[in-house]
């Protein structure tokens, strides 16, 4: 079954290969390249005060965002055309009925497909995510965002999750639809919105955000804020206009405070245009050394750094179980099939 399986998945295996070897060529060298003109550099300069560390690393953004491309698409492409095939083109060619009347039987005949093409997906796509997270390391070290929702899945160890759910979607999909085409199309789709689901609906309530009320401007280095301006309700600037603020946890994923919040004092009342934090200077807005100064605070959710590598196991976990659910589902249902 082995064999058979690698004779009729080679041509994918083989041009996965060629993939990942000339993506393996470029980012290596470019990797290096990189590194070698960022040493000696410093990192802790300050915001917008690294600018040759700033002008380093812009050069390579248009690699650094096509490999997180690539490892974007790579599990979505291997559930399309390694899944969806897998068994919607027996059925789709009847060749399933040779193979069944023979000495094999259908758990075997699946549980060997099933297995090898997902290894195979685990392995392609885990070395591609390998040689992101590793060509990624000075973008994070300079760009604190490696747990944003849009970044988290290029790297570490949720695209071999990602692989893995994605080769016993498309099995699943191929084997209740039994038409290649339209198992492909759909395992995109399904893929695709899971993909989008899991950040915004799952991944938050992966581990309880922590709540804290939060000094702008001041307190540990780790945390940056700054003035935003004024709301504006019914579109007009007035005394009851409430000053705004963002917060930002390096490394961290903020849930509520990336987005304007009201600035409050230690006791919680909100700022506000007629009552400014600094009123004595009469400076509006408030400049950097009055939001230094004054107790401004703004009330955060966020999930600090030293939780990215659990949220990533936990994510990893979430998909491999979805992937054992559809193999179950899959087995079961190949069964039954007349």
């Amino acid at each position: 079954m082995t064999w058979l399986t690698w004779r009729q998945q080679r041509a994918q295996f083989l041009t996965a290969a060629a993939v990942l070897v000339l993506a393996a060529a470029y980012l290596l060298v470019d990797g290096v390249r990189l590194r070698h003109g960022i040493h000696g550099l410093p990192t802790d300069c300050g915001v917008n005060q690294c600018f040759d560390l700033e002008r380093a690393i812009s050069s390579k953004r248009n690699a650094y965002l096509a490999a997180g491309a690539l490892v974007l698409l790579a599990p979505a492409l291997i559930g399309a055309f390694w899944g969806a095939p897998l068994i919607a083109r027996e059925l789709e060619a009847g060749t399933h009925r040779t193979v069944w009347n023979q000495s094999v039987p259908r758990g075997r005949w699946l549980a060997a497909k099933l297995l090898l093409t997902t290894a195979a997906a685990v392995l392609v796509t885990g070395l591609l995510s390998l040689l992101t997270t590793w060509y990624a390391a000075p973008f994070d070290r300079f760009d604190h965002n490696r747990f944003q929702p849009l970044l988290f899945g290029l790297r570490g160890l949720v695209p071999l999750g990602y692989a893995a759910f994605a080769v016993a979607l498309g099995a699943c999909v191929g084997l209740f639809l039994r038409r290649t085409l339209a198992a492909a199309a759909v395992t995109l789709a399904v893929f695709a919105a899971v993909q989008v689901l899991v950040p915004l609906a799952v991944r938050p309530h992966l581990q309880r955000p922590v709540h804290e009320l939060a000094a702008v401007q001041k307190g540990p280095a780790a945390f940056h804020g700054t003035f935003a301006g004024f709301d504006t309700p019914g579109g007009r600037l007035g005394p009851d206009s409430r000053m705004l603020a963002t917060f930002d946890v390096p490394d961290g994923w903020v849930l509520s405070g990336r987005t304007p919040q009201p600035a409050r004092d230690a006791t919680g009342r909100v700022f506000t245009y007629a009552s400014p934090p600094c009123p004595r200077s009469g400076q509006l807005p408030p400049d950097e050394a009055c939001m230094a100064e004054a107790d401004v605070y703004v009330a955060v959710d966020y999930q600090p750094a030293d939780r990215y590598w659990t949220f990533q196991l936990a994510e990893t976990g979430l998909y491999l179980a979805l992937a054992t659910a559809l193999a179950a589902l899959t087995s079961w249902r190949l069964r039954r099939l007349g």
